[in-house]
């Protein structure tokens, strides 16, 4: 199902994009400004994950640094069928992670230190295996595509807006009408391109529970985590996060802060555990939450 939608989502970002190029007139604006949100985000593509890293002072660590992390990180590579991901550690007390890379070749998975000192070891198995779902899914290539088009239709809209106020060869008749038309859509088509954008990351992390659930095979594991890790965000909010990067986290680092459904870039907290626990129902592995440890990590 959630395969379904994030076609369909997309589709409507596509179909949005072909409307804005003809709102303008003809299709050589909508192809320059597509080749143009195309370069840039082709450039996010292949380096973006070094920025991201590079953005959040993540360190690499090796397997003789952390045994315990890396060791975690290639089990559950080794179920997943996956390729060995670069590790890193993030130095900050806000407990989230995310993963990155253009391919499974080329990913890489990090943990901040918060997340570790907060989880026991078999609840950061659920929240490694979910960032490892979003390698073996993809979901990097499809947040590309989808900025790609959402990039388009908002430099698009500049150029609307433009049109609309210069509006050449248009009649006195119809100036008016048209000038309103074209400003509508100037301002309605990019927002409705953000939240299209917006909804195609929440249906990727449904996917990415349920995939990550399946890798680690506990989805009780991870339902619990996300609720230890939806607190940890409000107690001890990421200050570094940016909202351009928000999309990336297994919880959103910006949660503290009130925001719309409709523009959050995570499904709802109780719903992503209400699937979680569903799925662990009808694995019959449905326990009451048993709250280990906290997963000692070293080298930190």
């Amino acid at each position: 199902m959630n395969r379904i939608k994030t076609t369909l989502l997309l589709t409507s970002l596509t179909l949005l994009l072909v409307a804005m190029g003809s709102a303008i007139g003809g299709q050589t604006g909508m192809v320059i400004a597509f080749l143009i949100a195309g370069a840039m985000n082709f450039f996010s593509y292949w380096y973006s994950d070094k920025i991201v890293l590079k953005m959040y002072k993540a360190r690499e660590v090796s397997e003789t640094e952390n045994p315990a992390f890396y060791g975690m990180v290639k089990r559950l590579s080794q179920r997943a069928n996956l390729p060995m991901p670069k590790v890193y550690i993030i130095p900050t007390d806000g407990p989230n992670a995310f993963a990155t890379g253009r391919n499974p070749q080329n990913a890489a998975v990090a943990a901040t230190e918060g997340i570790m000192r907060l989880l026991s070891e078999e609840e950061l198995e659920g929240v490694m295996a979910h960032e490892l779902a979003h390698v073996l899914n993809r979901d990097t290539l499809i947040s590309t595509i989808a900025a790609t088009f959402a990039g388009a239709i908002a430099m698009l809209g500049n150029m609307l807006q433009w049109a609309a106020i210069f509006g050449g060869g248009q009649s006195d008749d119809e100036e008016g009408g048209g000038m309103l038309g074209s400003l509508a859509m100037a301002f309605i088509a990019p927002m409705a391109a953000m939240l299209i954008q917006m909804a195609v990351s929440r249906s990727r992390e449904f996917m990415a529970d349920e995939t990550g659930a399946k890798i680690c095979g506990k989805p009780t594991a991870l339902a619990r985590a996300l609720k230890k890790l939806h607190m940890g965000a409000q107690t001890s909010p990421m200050q570094e996060a940016t909202p351009a990067t928000s999309h990336m986290f297994i919880v959103n680092p910006l949660s503290s802060r009130s925001m719309l459904k409709l523009f959050s870039t995570h499904p709802p907290m109780e719903e992503r555990v209400a699937k979680l626990e569903a799925m662990a129902l009808r694995q019959n592995q449905f326990s009451a939450p048993q709250y280990g440890k906290p997963f000692e990590a070293n080298a930190l």
